[in-house]
């Protein structure tokens, strides 16, 4: 993954592009599970009487291999109109206009979006945050300790 992040940056120093950093919170709380999958009881909630029941889960956790792979999917559904999924990594959508704008998008648990054009950065930040609550983080300075300054 972390030459994904090398790549991206090297598009952003090459073209001049903006770099937002946002993050999802829970992100993998977010899938719906395609099977019935039950867990103990956890330690701290055990019901008197009932040690020996289990629970069923109605939504995702982390922790579940199921997890991650519910995210991508979720994410897919949300932005798969207008973006073309990379066909080398699935986490890596783009954009193109015919003026010329374009637009990546990178995510796992947080997201990066670059583009040329800084409303369509608004736009997509826009359509996410109706789907998830998320929190904005700027322009981008720090990816997985690699510091980027901009001049």
């Amino acid at each position: 993954m972390l030459y994904l992040y090398r790549v991206l940056l090297t598009f952003v120093a090459l073209f001049d592009l903006e770099l937002e950093q946002l993050d999802v919170k829970t992100a993998f709380l977010h899938g719906e599970l395609e099977k019935e999958i039950y867990m103990r009881q956890p330690e701290q909630f055990v019901v008197p009487g009932k040690e020996h029941c289990v629970c069923r889960l109605k939504k995702s956790l982390y922790q579940l291999k199921e997890a991650p792979r519910q995210w991508y999917r979720r994410i897919f559904f949300t932005i798969r109109k207008g973006y073309t999924r990379n066909q080398y990594d699935n986490c890596v959508y783009f954009q193109q206009f015919f003026c010329g704008s374009f637009s990546y998008l990178l995510y796992t648990d947080y997201m990066l979006i670059a583009s040329n054009n800084k409303s369509l950065i608004n736009k997509l930040k826009s359509h996410l945050n109706d789907e998830f609550e998320m929190k904005g983080l700027g322009a981008a300075t720090k990816i997985l300790s690699m510091k980027n300054q901009r001049d």
